[in-house]
């Protein structure tokens, strides 16, 4: 019996972009100053990301918003 490897979705930078949102120059400079804390893999020339860690980013800047007016005591 063979071990198959199931292997992460990668997702291209471009993307990646369009997922999150954000423009590709916006990843690339997130990548270059580690500014943002996104995991990526390098594949050859390619910059990959894995769609889970895609996700746990945007959970992990879920804002909650804060009810406003009313009747504040």
């Amino acid at each position: 019996m063979s071990d198959v490897i199931k292997l992460p979705k990668l997702k291209t930078r471009q993307e990646a972009a369009a997922y999150l949102g954000v423009s590709v120059f916006t990843l690339n400079s997130w990548a270059s100053t580690g500014r943002i804390k996104l995991p990526f893999y390098k594949v050859g020339r390619r910059t990959m990301y894995k769609e889970s860690d895609l996700l746990a980013f945007l959970e992990a800047n879920k804002q909650q918003t804060q009810p406003t007016g009313g009747d504040a005591a």
